[in-house]
């Protein structure tokens, strides 16, 4: 049985086929950038600061690129860096007679770093391989009992496409593509992906409502200066009402964090739902590996199933701080060419055409106790981390405590030039959909609309500059 649904980036139908919407919107009148602006930018002095993460910085573009402690660590934050690395990196077992012997019952990945590769970005998977560096996260219409999204029955908050020996997986998961084109303002052509996705050996009825989005696993440096930024600056670059009607209405997002058992701004996460790294370790320990711990005591498939009852945790505390502090304590790479003249014309473009207006260039951090290395730092990691409605074409349609179905987290842009030699590719987007930049820059609706069409008015080299401009973050 087939049923329609309203277009949209991703869909599901109840057979489990999923369909998509057409994402290129009729035809709109390009918005132009002035001219008068960008023959004057010979005049314009563009002097970018390579230093991305202040004095967190690290000069490194090989693969290793994203796994670097902070330089500026002294010898005991070193030491506990690396007991949270070796954490990281576990590989855990169902098998009960062997070390680390909490996976599942029910996985999606067996490892931290199995995720994370490298400290570094996901992917969907390519033909014939599994979901490893990408998962659905699942729910039903309403709220639980801390406003965050409500669990989708037995399928809980997150589909399982794993399972330990003599248990069954909640189902397999496949993607396709058709492509969408458009065309730019001088007449050149593009052509967009648009994933579809499909469940299969499903343990059971998916319910008729259910609500899902995929999201690739993103990056980890940088993340300590992230929770540092005061929760004061992230609400004044909000502006929910668009009171400047400028068209950009960026909301803060306010989440339950288990770690200190109250609401925190969000800041972490494709929509911005998670609070603190804390939090971030345990659940990803919980909702990725099946994993318990004291913040998520309960198996991620209880009441599906009889191995699933109530235990002792698998992971104690003290290893989710040093996982957490880990994190916290991840270098950010340096920009690369920074006096390079089209990276400096890109840059000047990124901002001219609103770009920036999401993607805040810089931010001064406050202070984040325990790590006093990513405290009064300024940086840039070109986000506001607030949520942005970004159009119908990309929603998942799954709210997410304050974040809307079309609203997701601006995400960091640091290091988005390093993911192909970190990670060997360079798919973008919170589902890997964008095969490059360019194709990322043309997903943005929405809020992001305006600069979208600002750049498909853009000559063929000022494109390339302004992509040449995010290559090298």
């Amino acid at each position: 049985m087939r049923r329609s649904i309203a277009p949209s980036a991703f869909c599901i139908a109840l057979t489990i086929a999923v369909s998509c919407g057409d994402p290129v919107q009729a035809p709109e009148r390009a918005i132009d950038v002035p001219e008068t602006a960008l023959k004057n930018f010979t005049n314009t002095r563009i002097d970018p600061d390579p230093l991305s993460g202040g004095a967190t910085t690290v000069f490194d573009t090989t693969a290793e690129a994203f796994g670097h402690p902070l330089p500026n660590l002294d010898a005991e934050g070193a030491e506990r860096h690396e007991e949270g690395d070796d954490a990281f990196a576990e590989v855990f077992t169902g098998d009960k007679g062997l070390p680390n012997s909490g996976l599942g019952p029910l996985f999606n990945n067996n490892a931290c770093e199995a995720c994370h590769v490298g400290d570094g970005r996901g992917r969907p998977p390519n033909p014939g391989e599994r979901f490893e560096t990408m998962l659905f996260r699942a729910s039903i219409p309403g709220k639980d009992a801390n406003g965050g999204p409500l669990a989708a029955g037995k399928f809980g908050g997150q589909l399982q496409l794993e399972a330990i020996p003599g248990f069954t997986p909640e189902a397999s998961a496949r993607v396709f593509y058709t492509d969408s084109g458009g065309r730019f303002d001088d007449g050149r052509t593009y052509s967009l992906r648009v994933p579809h996705y499909s469940f299969r050996g499903l343990i059971g009825p998916l319910p008729f409502n259910l609500l899902t989005s995929p999201r690739v696993a993103p990056v980890n440096f940088g993340l300590g200066l992230l929770e540092a930024i005061p929760e004061a600056t992230i609400r004044a670059n909000a502006d929910p009402n668009d009171a400047d009607r400028d068209g950009i209405s960026g909301r803060v997002n306010v989440v339950f964090d288990v770690s200190v058992q109250d609401y925190v701004v969000g800041r972490f996460g494709w929509k911005s739902n998670v609070g603190t790294l804390v939090h971030q370790t345990a659940g990803a320990y919980n909702g990725d590996m099946g994993v318990t711990t004291a913040f998520f005591p309960n198996e991620n498939c209880e009441g599906e199933f009889f191995g699933c009852r109530d235990h002792a945790p698998e992971v104690d505390t003290a290893t989710v701080g040093n996982v957490a502090f880990y994190l916290k304590t991840l270098a950010v790479p340096a920009r690369r060419d920074v006096n390079d003249p089209q990276n400096q014309r890109g840059e000047f473009l990124f901002r001219s055409i609103g770009c920036a207006d999401c993607h805040t260039p810089t931010m001064t951090t406050g202070t984040l106790p325990g790590v006093p290395e990513v405290s009064n730092q300024r940086i840039h990691a070109y986000t506001d981390l607030l949520l942005h409605d970004m159009g119908d074409a990309l929603a998942d349609d799954r709210p997410d405590f304050r974040a809307n179905g079309n609203e997701f987290r601006t995400p960091p842009l640091w290091g988005v030039g390093l993911v192909k030699a970190v990670n060997g590719h360079t798919t973008f987007m919170h589902d890997g959909r964008a095969r490059n930049l360019l194709e990322a820059v043309l997903w943005h609706g929405g809020e992001g609309r305006s600069a979208r069409e600002r750049f498909k008015s853009l000559r063929f080299d000022d494109r390339r500059a302004l992509i040449s401009f995010l290559n090298s973050l």
